[in-house]
């Protein structure tokens, strides 16, 4: 009894159908893996990008914090100013002065220190209806 031919090429057909198989199953891994790999190197560069905006909003939190503390320093100097300008300026007018002596007087007062211009800011809040 011979053996056919036809058995001695099906284990060797169904070899190379197994490793047709075997290598498209790596290939399939293998583009899966390269999608994998570039969904790492996006999401690294956007976690790079985040994490340099958090470090830059630090910054600017850090430069509000600083500037915070001069103006609290600058405020706590306004009531030493006062205490000062007070010991230079007369309180009161004597009563024997004219009105416009007493004008005078009220002008050379420092209860206005700041003039706050209302009239061009309403004409400017007019202007912008």
């Amino acid at each position: 009894m011979r053996k056919s031919t036809a058995y001695s090429i099906r284990p060797s057909h169904a070899g190379s159908l197994s490793s047709q198989a075997s290598s498209a199953q790596h290939a399939a891994k293998l583009v899966e893996k390269k999608k994998e790999h570039d969904a790492l190197l996006v999401l690294e560069h956007l976690s790079a990008e985040y994490a340099r905006r958090l470090d830059a909003i630090d910054f600017d939190c850090n430069i509000m914090a600083n500037a915070g503390k001069v103006h609290g320093e600058v405020l706590a100097q306004w009531p030493e100013m006062f205490r000062i300008l007070s010991l230079s300026v007369p309180r009161a007018a004597p009563q024997a002065q004219s009105e416009t002596d007493a004008q005078e007087t009220e002008h050379q007062s420092c209860e206005r220190l700041v003039r706050i211009p209302l009239d061009e800011l309403q004409k400017q809040e007019n202007a912008k209806l």
